[in-house]
C-alpha cells in the first residue's frame, strides 16, 4: 500500500491516515511507515483503539524496548515496557509521581548511555482542555545556526540529569534526589549528535542540561539558554492537541519535546508510553 499521509506543522511531523493498528500489518506497510518517521521525525495515528499488548507489539518493530529500571516507580505494574504518564493517584491516595513528567523542555532518557531512539505514547484520557505537548525540530534548528556558532560547539558535551522534575526537588525531598541520582548518575552527551540513519547533526540538549563538561554552571549557562531559546523557536516547533485514542511517535534523535501543564489537575490525564532503544551515547560523569 501506498501511506495516506497529512503534514502536521512545517516545522515537524505527519499524520498517517487509514491505517488501524489493530490489524495485521505487513513489512512493507511497516517500512513505509519508518520511511515516513525517519522524514517526518513525528507520526501521529489517530483513533487507535489498541490494548496495551498491541502497543508493546507495535512499538517492538521499531526496536528493542526499555524495561524503565531507571524509572521503577513510573512504570506499569503489569507491563515494564509501559511508562506511566498520568495524575491519577496512587492505589493507597497519594499523588502519582509521574503527574509533572516532561514539564521541561527534553528528550527521553538523555540521561542514560542508551538514549531513546523513539518514543510512542498513546492517550488514555484527556482533561476538557489543554494538556497539550509541544515539539522541536533540533535538526532544523541546528541548520539555522551560524558557522560560527556550530564551530563553537562542535565538541561541547552536555551534563545531562535525571531527578529535575517538580515533583523531586518540592515534595518527595533529597532521600528522593539521591534514590534518583544512584540509579541515573550524570551523563555527559554530545551537543551535536548525528542522526546514525540519515545522517544529519542535530542539537542535542534541552532543560535536563545545565552546565558543559569542564565548564561551570555560571560559565556555561548564558549559551544553554540560547541555544534551547533558540532550538523552540515557533518557527521549529509543533503543538500536539491531543485527542483520546492518538498514538504519537517521535524520533528522540532529532527532536525535543515538552508537556505543558495547561489544564485543570483536578481532571484526568492518563498516557503511556513505550521507550524504544537507541544507540549508545555518552558517558557516566561527575554532577
Amino acid at each position: 500500500m501506498t501511506l495516506k499521509l497529512r503534514r502536521l506543522s512545517n516545522a515537524l511531523g505527519a499524520e498517517v491516515c487509514d491505517v488501524d493498528l489493530t490489524q495485521p500489518m505487513s513489512e512493507s506497510t511497516f517500512g513505509e511507515i519508518y520511511g515516513a518517521f525517519l522524514q517526518h521525525g513525528i507520526l501521529l495515528f489517530r483513533n487507535q483503539n489498541i490494548s496495551r499488548e498491541q502497543h508493546i507489539e507495535f512499538s517492538r518493530r521499531f526496536g528493542e524496548l526499555d524495561d524503565h529500571k531507571s524509572l521503577p516507580r513510573d512504570r506499569h505494574p503489569d507491563y515494564p515496557e509501559l511508562l506511566l504518564v498520568t495524575n491519577r493517584p496512587n492505589a493507597d491516595g497519594t499523588p502519582s509521581e509521574s503527574r509533572y513528567t516532561g514539564r521541561s523542555w527534553h528528550t527521553d532518557m538523555s540521561y542514560t548511555t542508551q538514549p531513546a531512539l523513539g518514543s510512542l505514547l498513546r492517550c488514555h484520557n484527556l482533561p476538557e482542555v489543554g494538556g497539550d505537548t509541544l515539539f522541536a525540530n533540533m535538526t532544523m534548528a541546528y541548520d539555522a545556526l551560524s558557522e560560527g556558532m556550530k564551530k563553537l560547539i562542535a565538541d561541547l558535551h552536555g551534563i545531562h540529569l535525571s531527578g529535575t522534575r517538580k515533583i523531586n526537588v518540592a515534595e518527595a525531598g533529597e532521600a528522593r534526589r539521591n534514590e534518583v541520582m544512584k540509579l541515573n548518575p550524570p551523563i555527559a552527551q554530545p551537543v551535536v549528535r548525528v542522526h546514525p540513519e540519515t545522517g544529519r547533526k542535530a542539537l542535542y540538549l534541552g532543560e535536563k542540561v545545565k552546565r558543559f563538561e569542564s565548564m561551570t554552571e555560571e560559565e556555561s549557562k548564558p549559551l544553554i539558554d540560547y541555544l534551547n531559546r533558540h532550538a523552540t523557536k515557533p518557527e521549529f516547533v509543533y503543538r500536539q492537541m491531543w485527542r483520546e485514542n492518538d498514538l504519537l511517535i517521535w524520533d528522540n534523535r532529532c527532536t525535543l519535546h515538552q508537556a505543558l501543564g495547561d489544564f485543570d489537575e483536578t481532571q484526568l490525564r492518563h498516557m503511556e508510553r513505550t521507550t524504544v532503544l537507541g544507540t549508545p551515547s555518552g558517558y557516566v560523569t561527575a554532577a
